[in-house]
C-alpha cells in the first residue's frame, strides 16, 4: 500500500489499541484494566463540505482533555472521519485508507464495523462506537451504536453530518445542522457555527474541556505545498469553543494576508 501523510492531530489524549495475549494472559488482562479506567470520548462533533471551495473539514467539543487527539482525521482529496463515544481509534486510519481507495462513505461505515472483533464487550463495546465518514465530494455516512451512552445520536443535513453522545438531547445535533447549513461564509465559520449551536443547545452534558477543528484542501493552505487549510486544537481550556473562534478569526486573518501576497 503506497505512503500517505495523515493530517491528524496527535496531542496526549489515550489512544485504545487491542492488545494480544500473552501465554499467562497478563498484558489482555492489564489492556481491560486500563479500559475501566477510561471514560467513553462523550462528544458532539461534525463533519461539513464546501461544494464552491471543495475544502472538507470537521471540529469537535468534549469534556475530556484533547478531544482532537484520535478522534478528527482528514486528507485534501480523500475526506475527513470523526471517531467518538467508545472509540477505536483504529475507525480514523481504516477509514481514510478505503476512502482513498474511493469506497463509498455507506460501504466504509459498513466495513469497519465488520472488521471490528469487539475485544473488550464489557467494558469498551463495539455497540457503542460512533463516528462520522465524508469523502472528498460531500458524500457523508454516520452511524451511532446502540450501546453509546444517552443521549446519543447524528442527523445527517445538506453536505454536513452532527453526532454526538453523553449529550442534552437530539436538539443539540438539530442545532448543529441546522447552523452549517444557515450559516454563510468559510467553512471554518460554518463548523464553528455549528459547535457554538450545539453547546448553546445544551452540548455535552458534563460540560467543557477541549475543542479542535481541521479543514483540507489540496494546496489550500498558506505557504507552499500546504493541503491543511487550517488544523485548530484547543486542549484544556474552560471555555474551548470560544477560544477556538478566536484562533479561527485568527486563521481567516492569516488568510487574508496571504492572499494580498499572492
Amino acid at each position: 500500500m503506497r505512503q500517505r501523510k495523515w493530517t491528524i492531530l496527535l496531542f496526549g489524549f489515550v489512544a485504545l489499541g487491542v492488545v494480544l495475549s500473552n501465554s499467562s494472559g497478563n498484558v489482555a488482562q492489564d489492556a481491560r484494566d486500563e479500559t475501566k479506567s477510561l471514560d467513553p470520548v462523550a462528544t458532539f462533533s461534525i463533519v461539513g463540505y464546501d461544494p464552491e471551495t471543495g475544502e472538507i473539514g470537521v471540529a469537535v467539543q468534549s469534556r475530556v482533555f484533547s478531544v482532537g487527539n484520535g478522534v478528527i482525521w482528514g486528507e485534501a482529496g480523500v475526506g475527513v472521519v470523526a471517531t467518538q463515544a467508545w472509540v477505536d481509534v483504529s475507525y480514523g486510519p481504516q477509514a481514510m485508507d478505503l476512502l482513498a481507495e474511493r469506497v463509498s462513505p455507506d460501504d466504509v461505515v459498513e466495513r469497519i464495523l465488520v472488521k471490528d472483533i469487539d475485544p473488550f464487550p464489557g467494558d469498551w463495546p463495539k455497540g457503542g462506537r460512533q463516528f462520522s465518514v465524508m469523502n472528498a465530494k460531500g458524500e457523508v455516512a454516520t452511524h451511532t451504536g446502540t450501546e453509546a451512552s444517552d443521549w446519543a445520536g447524528h442527523k445527517i443535513g445538506k453536505y454536513c453530518s452532527a453526532q454526538g453522545n453523553i449529550l442534552a438531547g437530539p436538539e443539540v445535533v438539530d442545532g448543529m445542522v441546522r447552523a452549517f447549513e444557515e450559516t454563510e461564509g468559510h467553512l471554518s465559520s460554518r463548523l464553528q457555527a455549528a459547535l457554538e449551536a450545539g453547546q448553546e443547545a445544551g452540548g455535552d452534558r458534563r460540560g467543557m474541556q477541549s475543542a479542535a477543528m481541521l479543514i483540507v484542501q489540496k494546496d489550500g493552505g498558506v505557504w507552499l505545498n500546504n493541503d491543511v487549510v487550517l488544523r485548530l486544537q484547543v486542549d484544556d481550556h474552560e471555555q474551548p469553543i470560544v477560544e477556538l473562534r478566536r484562533l479561527v478569526e485568527m486563521a481567516a486573518e492569516q488568510r487574508a494576508r496571504a492572499s494580498r501576497l499572492r
